[in-house]
């Protein structure tokens, strides 16, 4: 078993490479997100949000450390310390992946999620228009919230390439791994990969207040220390984007504030109020046509936001977000999920086992759905009145 975990570069013939380059291909050509290769069981790739077979071979545990060795070559033992490890992979000028790599009881298993090699856009995304606002804010606090695999880093990605169209700004990028590559247009960016440059996000963090950012993209919010630093990037005059993973704009208030300490309540919730620009929070939802789009939460920052903040009415927050979309852009999910429905692009059955609240979205449809039918009939009369008057005309 010893010399199973030994690598010797010369011995590898990259076969099992091969294989992989392969799967990958035919997961693209699937518009597949993720492909995952786990030893004792066969190719597998997530296409449309559904786990689908992509083989029928089975990957033998002999089989699955030699794929790893071929991909990870001097870094496989880095594998074997660690039991798991971050890399990206490119197959081709147009997609590269990023790699979770790690150790279970059968062997090895491996997850790539496709990154596309052209950047995506706040338009191409349909993303609400307050995305692109916070794109020109000059200093403060952005996130962008949701579960694993609701579009994150490709929502911050379309932002920055935003900002790296529009304005003249150095944008430093700490990551884990390093996904999208951006070149430089009006702005110059450094993009620095946990690992690889860095040896974590609060050092990196710390060091690039030294130098001279205008925006900062922190890839994750980790840890208490992380956050605080980001919140002080903030304070002395910087744009932070990041991400939390939590499921809305009010629990990742919340989420924030809980992670302090009871006597630094006070001062975390004035720097927060302060510092908070505006939250994005995702949510992937299937269309009516088997395909997945994002369902978008949007806070903005204004008077209400901050003084509930500061006086930790959290609970309040989804209130004052459905309630300011007319004013501040601002949108709930359930809101978001109505206006895709309204537009044909998910069902019924779909916006509600997405919503928030159930109840109240399904009084919001009701009623769209009883306005619809009135205009329908409203029409319906209006063409039956004309066709008589015509047919009156008709006669004369």
């Amino acid at each position: 078993m010893k010399d199973l975990y030994t690598i010797n570069i010369d011995e590898l013939t990259f076969e099992m490479t091969k294989k992989l380059r392969f799967y990958l291909s035919k997961l693209l050509e699937n518009n597949g997100s993720d492909l995952h290769v786990k030893s004792g069981s066969n190719i597998r790739g997530r296409i449309n949000g559904q786990i689908v077979s992509l083989s029928k071979e089975v990957l033998t545990h002999k089989d699955s450390i030699t794929l790893a060795k071929e991909l990870l070559r001097t870094r496989f033992v880095e594998l074997v310390e660690n039991k798991n490890l971050d890399f990206t992979y490119k197959l081709n000028d147009d997609f590269r992946f990023r790699v979770n790599i790690f150790f279970q009881i059968d062997g090895i298993s491996a997850v790539f999620r496709a990154i596309p090699a052209v950047l995506p856009t706040i338009e191409s995304l349909s993303l609400p228009k307050s995305v692109r606002d916070f794109c020109s804010i000059p200093r403060g606090l952005v996130l962008v919230t949701g579960p694993t695999g609701s579009g994150k880093t490709t929502t911050l990605a379309s932002m920055i390439n935003s900002i790296n169209k529009q304005f003249s700004k150095h944008i430093i990028t700490i990551e884990d791994p390093v996904e999208f590559i951006y070149k430089d247009d009006k702005s110059i960016i450094n993009q620095r990969g946990i690992g690889q440059d860095a040896l974590n996000f609060a050092d990196s963090l710390r060091a690039a207040l030294r130098e001279d950012p205008d925006v900062i993209l922190v890839g994750e919010m980790r840890d208490l220390e992380t956050i605080e630093i980001a919140m002080h990037a903030a304070e002395t005059g910087h744009l932070v984007l990041s991400t939390l993973h939590t499921v809305d704009a009010k629990e990742t208030i919340g989420r924030i504030l809980g992670m302090f300490p009871g006597h630094d309540q006070n001062r975390i919730k004035m720097s927060l109020a302060s510092t908070l620009q505006g939250v994005v929070s995702q949510r992937l939802v299937r269309t009516v046509e088997g395909k997945r789009t994002a369902a978008v939460e949007i806070l903005v920052k204004n008077a209400r936001i901050e003084s509930l903040i500061l006086e930790g009415r959290d609970g309040e927050i989804t209130d004052a977000i459905k309630e300011g979309k007319d004013i501040y852009g601002t949108q709930t999910f359930d809101q978001a999920l109505l206006e895709l429905y309204a537009k044909g692009i998910i069902s019924r059955k779909e916006a509600l086992s997405s919503s928030t609240s159930k109840n109240d979205l399904l009084m919001d449809l009701d009623y769209y759905d009883a306005q619809k039918t009135m205009e329908k009939r409203r029409l319906s009369d209006f063409e039956v009145e004309n066709v008589d008057k015509d047919i009156v005309g008709l006669k004369k």
